[in-house]
């Protein structure tokens, strides 16, 4: 199957689509900061993208990742208090690539330099309001879902 993903920021949904027909539709949570695309600015990339690699394949559900690797570790609440400051990669990341040069790709406004994924988070993060650092955070069983019916390549794009 041929799909595509679209995110609204506005509405902090994530859309899969197959063709023109909706598949699933997912809550997100963007960025605390609003949307951008410069370097450190701790916003949302917007415009078109690709899904560059995936990573996390079989990992259990909650699995943290640390630089892309897993740790080992599996998240509770009971470690998230322990580490109140860390920003949690859980489960799954899908990692964006832009592909508009001077926009989201290259130079100050690149999205994977950036490091800007879909990604897991704790079960205990809202979903439907801007809290990321930029990043697109799921649910945990969503993101898995959606890992495992898409293939790298994937057209991404995320607009107002």
């Amino acid at each position: 199957m041929s799909y595509s993903i679209s995110v609204s920021i506005q509405d902090q949904t994530l859309s899969l689509f197959n063709g023109r027909n909706l598949v699933r539709e997912y809550p997100v949570s963007t960025g605390l900061n609003g949307v951008g695309n410069e370097k450190n600015s701790g916003k949302t990339p917007l415009g078109k993208h690709i899904i560059r690699a995936k990573i996390g394949a079989e990992l259990p559900i909650n699995s943290v990742l640390v630089g892309r690797r897993p740790t080992g570790e599996i998240y509770t609440p009971q470690l998230g208090e322990l580490n109140p400051e860390r920003d949690w990669i859980l489960s799954r990341i899908l990692w964006l690539s832009g592909k508009e040069k001077g926009i989201n790709r290259l130079g100050r406004v690149d999205t994977m330099q950036r490091y800007i994924y879909l990604h897991g988070t704790p079960d205990s993060e809202p979903m439907g309001i801007p809290k990321s650092h930029g990043c697109i955070r799921m649910r945990n069983h969503d993101i898995i879902e959606l890992f495992d019916l898409i293939e790298a390549g994937t057209e991404v794009d995320i607009k107002l």
